[in-house]
């Protein structure tokens, strides 16, 4: 049972989803490592297709050269996120110390803290539970790559800290450990750690001081996307939305977009596939005049645990377990949408929102996406229901 891998060609970057193969229920849990987020709409396809249910969402570091999708898979499939606790991504929902376990399922994949490439850099040993005597498989990041290794010479990177990282940590795994990398720029998919110690062109044969000096040596160009990529993935991507909800830093609770002048009169941000974005509070203001439909799209179980808006019409996008396509979606929404109305559509931060608009108007409706969503953008503890939102707002709400 090897991981599902998929492979982002402007990156470079491999993508991994792991399956509980033995997992009798179904949809059968999942994670996925190192999503990047021009391949979302392929990672969520992979899911349905195999019909997943994402657990966890995991980076092993924060990422230099492209932008993760984690935030967004989470939007969409109600999975968690976790994240290396050295690498600054304060928006996980799980900060990742050397030997943590995570676990979908009967399965679980062990942390490893692999620093060199950067300061926090993590790989994952994954060890079959069901058959014990199958190759252990480790997810390597940018630590350890097919042939090579990751640069050192930005982002907290350390050359001695690399080599003492493969040649004790990884090195250290039986010479039958497969090895999945994080990026190959030849075409080559999968290695061992026995054929990187002997093989390995970077370390194989060479003192730690040798190693140093070579990679002090190498004088690589500048990622291309580092300025852009690295403040996204601290926020797990969630910056690089279209949305792009950002807080005021005096009172971290007004997004930027809504002060921003090519704002319309009425409080609108045009969007892509659907009428646009608004902030909650002319959603309401619509909502009270008569002039729209507000629509909770979240799902049952959500609005039972954090809370409900008393009126608003209650059609999930997507529903448990898996938080797959609600079937019914198209004929309740426009059962409750009169044509002449606006149909305002409410989720959790408003991001998963944004397909349940662009469906809502591929259906002939005006349809608006509700910045923030209920219970806004998390803080820099992960926390919502402090930062934006609906609730956060003082609009009206109930608790069950």
């Amino acid at each position: 049972m090897n991981p599902i891998q998929l492979f982002d060609p402007a990156s470079s970057t491999y993508t991994y989803v792991l399956v509980d193969e033995t997992s009798t229920q179904s949809p059968r849990p999942a994670l996925i490592i190192d999503p990047v987020d021009a391949q979302l709409e392929r990672d969520l396809a992979i899911l349905r297709q195999n019909k997943l249910y994402l657990v966890w969402a995991l980076e092993t570091h924060a990422h230099a050269d492209h932008i993760t999708s984690a935030g967004l898979l989470a939007e969409h499939t109600g999975a968690q996120t976790a994240a290396p606790v050295a690498c600054g991504i304060s928006t996980a929902s799980k900060l990742l110390s050397n030997g943590d376990v995570l676990s979908f399922g009967d399965q679980h994949v062990t942390a490893l803290h692999t620093p060199g490439h950067t300061a926090g850099s993590m790989s994952f040993v994954w060890q079959r539970k069901e058959d014990m005597h199958a190759p252990t498989q480790v997810f390597t990041g940018d630590t350890l790559l097919i042939g090579g290794c990751g640069r050192t010479d930005f982002q907290s990177g350390s050359a001695a800290a690399l080599y003492n990282s493969i040649t004790q940590v990884l090195f250290a795994l039986p010479d039958s450990t497969l090895v999945w990398p994080g990026h190959d720029y030849k075409g080559q998919t999968q290695s061992t750690i026995g054929a990187e110690k002997t093989g390995n062109a970077r370390v194989a044969g060479r003192s730690l001081d040798e190693f140093v000096t070579l990679m002090g040596q190498l004088n690589l160009p500048k990622p291309k996307r580092i300025d852009e990529a690295v403040p996204a993935n601290q926020r797990s991507g969630l910056s690089a939305n279209v949305i792009n909800i950002r807080h005021d830093s005096d009172d971290n609770q007004t997004p930027l977009n809504m002060k921003d002048t090519s704002m319309t009169q009425d409080n609108v941000q045009p969007a892509d596939g659907y009428a646009g974005d608004i902030d909650p509070q002319t959603a309401f203001d619509w909502w009270q005049a008569g002039e729209a439909v507000l629509v909770d799209i979240r799902t049952d179980a959500e609005r039972a645990w954090v809370g409900y808006v008393p009126g608003a019409a209650e059609i999930a996008w997507k529903q448990w377990p898996g938080m797959v396509m609600n079937p019914a979606y198209d004929a309740d929404l426009l059962a409750a949408v009169p044509k002449e109305k606006k149909v305002l559509l409410l989720c959790r931060s408003g991001l998963r929102s944004i397909p349940a608009a662009k469906r809502a108007a591929e259906l002939g409706l005006e349809a608006y996406n509700i910045l923030e969503g209920f219970e806004g953008d998390p803080n820099g503890n992960a926390h919502r229901n402090s930062v934006g939102g609906w609730r956060h707002r003082g609009l009206p709400w109930r608790q069950n």
